[in-house]
């Protein structure tokens, strides 16, 4: 856009988009950095160069006072409008859904990952040694296990990974029903690929009020303009180097959307993954499937009895003392983990639900404002190009799940969001208060019933 309709001050707002885009990568990776700031300092770095190029082009170059005393007055004039707020508004929402997708996306890697790395307790060392070897003492070489035998073996051994099952299940579901939920002002690429429309309009909106705005900060910022250094040059950097700025050719159509259902119709078909390892383990092994003349742990038999299965599957229960001990630290570890994320992944879809009955409430009411996204949108009429996405195959950081209770972070997040609606609301401080009092009842106690 600023290549296309602007390219006179092209150069210098690539930094800045530059600069943006890395607070955005840096905010869905775990940074503390706020949405708001990151378009603050956007807006106030970027009116200076518009003001310099459009507004008043006889000074090219501005000073750094003159440029401070710009940027002061972008905040307190409003020089680019409602379209901060918009622009704060739409990408927030669309960043926190994308940052919570993926810390869960990293919680699942650290869960596969570590139960791929389990180790076997003696116990079941030892029953896995009589399955496989022990018909060897009696010259029985060739004899094979019992599928009855090795399912009831398995079962016994991985049974706390079993126990995994049902947090996986739910883990998979909320992680689906957040996808479901990642559209229009919720889907990042929507938001960010659109976001040139709102950019532009804001800066229309300067253009349009340039003759109030010049008369304003001439007086606002006089003594700054008297020092400015006045050229008739443009700096070297303001010439554009084609070969930077050319864009690559895409073959394919590829989008986060898509990527996002591959994910999940994937994952949805390893729902049962824990419940369904025991089994998997033993078809993938050389046992006999009809039970006829294999090894049932003691002898070859003709046919594997379930008795059997249950003494052995009762022998590993009481070595291991399940109902004192519990599952294994590790695999409770986990369990925490999974049930922490799966909060957290219900909170974010009852607060978007919450959203989006509140935005179908404005539309019948009529009083939808641009920054909800209502109607056809801000980037309907924008950005039509095919658009080609690539991801790390490894992210070089690991997800630290909280171990204080979810109250506790849910609270932090409401005084986040809080202090986001305040300063959105602009003075209305008992609008705020109540925007406060009702995430705290979404977040904390749930939705009414």
């Amino acid at each position: 856009m600023f290549r296309n309709q602007y390219s006179s001050m092209a150069p210098q707002a690539f930094k800045f988009v530059g600069e943006f885009f890395t607070d955005v990568s840096l905010y869905i990776l775990g940074s503390d950095i706020h949405v708001n700031d990151m378009v603050h300092e956007f807006f106030d770095s970027l009116f200076p160069v518009i003001y310099s190029h459009l507004i008043n082009p006889g000074f090219p170059e501005v000073s750094l006072e003159m440029a401070e005393c710009l940027r002061g007055a972008r905040r307190d004039l409003q020089v680019f409008g409602h379209y901060p707020k918009i622009i704060m508004t739409q990408v927030s929402k669309s960043l926190q859904t994308t940052r919570v997708f993926l810390q869960a996306l990293n919680l699942g890697i650290e869960v596969i990952n570590t139960t791929d790395h389990l180790k076997f307790s003696k116990d079941c060392g030892r029953m896995l040694l009589k399955m496989w070897y022990c018909s060897y003492c009696q010259g029985l070489t060739m004899a094979k296990p019992c599928a009855g035998h090795c399912s009831a073996v398995m079962q016994g051994c991985l049974a706390s990974v079993v126990e995994i099952d049902k947090y996986w299940r739910e883990y998979i579901s909320s992680l689906e029903e957040l996808v479901k939920g990642m559209h229009r002002i919720y889907d990042m690429e929507h938001v960010l690929l659109s976001l040139f429309t709102l950019i532009r309009d804001s800066v229309l909106y300067v253009q349009k009020n340039g003759g109030k705005l010049t008369t304003t900060i001439s007086k606002l910022c006089a003594h700054s303009q008297q020092r400015q250094y006045r050229s008739a040059y443009y700096p070297e950097d303001l010439f554009i180097d084609k070969r930077v700025l050319k864009v690559a050719h895409v073959e394919h159509e590829e989008t986060l959307s898509s990527r996002r259902r591959e994910l999940i119709a994937k994952l949805r078909s390893q729902s049962d993954f824990y419940s369904a390892l025991p089994g998997y383990v033993c078809r993938h092994s050389p046992v006999i499937e009809n039970d006829t003349f294999c090894w049932n742990g003691q002898e070859i038999v003709e046919r594997y009895s379930q008795k059997v299965a249950k003494n052995v599957s009762k022998g590993l229960t009481s070595t291991h003392d399940m109902k004192t001990k519990g599952p294994e630290p590790i695999i409770s570890q986990i369990i925490d983990k999974l049930k922490h994320i799966n909060q957290i992944l219900k909170s974010m879809a009852i607060l978007r639900r919450a959203s989006d009955k509140n935005r179908e409430e404005e539309v019948e009411s009529g009083d939808c404002d641009d920054e909800d996204d209502c109607g056809r949108g801000s980037g309907d009429e924008g950005l039509r190009m095919k658009n080609q996405l690539r991801f790390l195959a490894e992210l070089a950081y690991d997800l630290e799940v909280d171990e204080a209770p979810l109250n506790k972070q849910l609270l932090n997040q409401q005084s986040k969001e809080g202090n986001s609606v305040k300063s959105l609301g602009s003075g209305n401080s008992l609008l705020g208060l109540l925007a406060g009092v009702l995430l705290y009842v979404l977040l904390c106690v749930g939705p009414l019933t």
